[in-house]
């Protein structure tokens, strides 16, 4: 099945990108509730799935031992810019549990979002460490929850370590889909990652949304996680993040997550559905206007909302002077 194209990019009045793509919207029963392309092929959601990789990090009580707050909470499931509170606040959770950068399995490397975050570390002339990946939240929420248990930190980000079963138990249950070892690979910060159909991914963050058919103390931390972003969103992506702007949008009515080359997933928690999508080409600024177009889709004809939002589904432009040279919008699906 060829996707259909779900945005394209005019430069002098031609189409000269187009950006094909999938997108699955389903409610809290599993039920699609409007769908586009092939939402059944199994996708590598990434890091959109953070949330739930930090279930064991609360249902565990690690959460609660090590004092954790929502800005915390929220920055475990963060793909974070590395601006000096997000690389503080990794810092923070790791002394909690009387560990420290050097503990982070996840890799270094320079910032990656943003421009201004990477001129203002080349400047400062530090070198990047373990706490600058964006992955480092993730990072940090593992090992909590593995100290809490008892359980040997050294070697976390392996499928073998009892963190990883636990995290891919979670990903299981939410999804409704089950992970064999073909659907398994290594994602960018070493960690286990695991690919599944756009379906169950929308309907795993309705569920998450909502607790439907979750039992009490999932449902309980799902939420905590999902709130804790909603209302920290800078501490889920940073500055200017896609991430950030649609929850501050939102005010409490969106989350969203980005994952790598081109996926992304949202819930709207007050309407119960979850949202999945993969932009072919893995193009990130595509993926982002798919969503935005998808969200005023779904929320009707809320004015205030809508009047935040539709900014955010198209994107100019501009060269190194500052002119206008081209458009990425939207096309109907």
């Amino acid at each position: 099945m060829i996707n259909p194209v779900l945005v394209e990019t005019v430069r002098g009045g031609i189409v000269d990108l187009r950006h094909r793509g999938a997108v699955a919207v389903s409610d809290a029963d599993g039920r699609l509730v409007w769908s586009t392309g092939d939402v059944e092929r199994p996708v590598y959601p990434r890091s959109a799935i953070k949330l739930f990789q930090a279930l064991p990090l609360v249902e565990s009580g690690a959460a609660d031992r090590y004092g954790l707050n929502d800005k915390q909470l929220a920055f475990a499931c963060s793909s974070h810019s590395a601006e000096e509170g997000h690389v503080s606040t990794a810092e923070a959770m790791l002394k909690a549990a009387g560990l420290g950068e050097a503990d982070l399995e996840c890799g270094a490397h320079w910032p990656l979002f943003s421009q201004q975050a990477l001129i203002d570390f080349a400047r400062s002339g530090k070198t990047p460490n373990n706490l600058h990946n964006n992955c480092s939240g993730k990072h940090a929420g593992f090992l909590c929850a593995a100290c809490h248990q008892g359980l040997e930190p050294v070697g976390y980000v392996n499928a073998a370590h009892e963190i990883q079963r636990q995290a891919r138990a979670a990903q299981e249950d939410m999804t409704g889909f089950p992970l064999g070892d073909e659907m398994g690979g290594i994602d960018g910060c070493s960690i286990p990652a695991y690919a599944f159909p756009l379906r169950s991914l929308a309907y795993g963050f309705a569920r998450a949304a909502t607790g439907n058919r979750l039992g009490v103390e999932r449902a309980k931390a799902a939420k905590r996680l999902m709130d804790a972003c909603m209302a920290n969103p800078w501490f889920t992506a940073g500055t200017e993040r896609f991430c950030t702007r649609i929850m501050e949008a939102g005010e409490g009515r969106i989350f969203a997550k980005t994952g790598a080359d081109g996926a992304y997933v949202a819930a709207l928690p007050g309407a119960g559905l979850g949202i999945a999508l993969k932009c072919d080409d893995g193009s990130g600024q595509a993926a982002e206007i798919m969503l935005a177009s998808v969200l005023l889709r779904l929320l009707g004809q809320d004015d205030d909302l809508r009047v935040r939002l539709e900014p955010l589904a198209s994107r100019t432009i501009r060269n190194w002077k500052g002119i206008e040279v081209a458009e990425m919008r939207p096309v109907s699906a």
